[in-house]
């Protein structure tokens, strides 16, 4: 079983920055990919920025020049840094994980939310 741990979120004005840091635990053999998704409320969860082992990265367009995903393949951990953040960034952000456990199974795995706020 693997657990993600999410933290980082919180309220801020426009303009402002914030980083949110989700870390993976359990039975990890290696983990292919990590993203984090947001879902706003009455919407449904897109996809914000996804990194794979190799490093690659992928943006939502709206968030392009903005937003960084990074990972620390040692720590098992994943970062979002947002910057120039605006109110329809606000969201339930979810750290979402592609794991193969040490029982070579694959499976994915979603973190419980953490939300950020952007008052203008």
């Amino acid at each position: 079983q693997v657990q993600l741990a999410e933290s980082g979120g919180g309220s801020v004005q426009a303009g402002g920055s914030l980083k949110l840091s989700c870390a993976a635990s359990g039975s990890i053999f290696r983990i292919n990919a990590m993203a984090w998704f947001r879902q706003a409320l009455g919407e449904q969860r897109e996809l914000v920025a996804r990194i794979v082992i190799s490093g690659w990265t992928t943006y939502a367009d709206s968030v392009k020049g903005r937003f960084t995903i990074s990972r620390d393949n040692a720590k098992n951990t994943v970062y979002l840094q947002m910057n120039s953040l605006k109110p329809e960034d606000t969201a339930v952000y979810y750290c979402y994980a592609d794991v193969t456990a040490t029982s070579r199974a694959t499976t994915v795995y979603w973190g419980q939310g953490t939300q950020v706020t952007v008052s203008s």
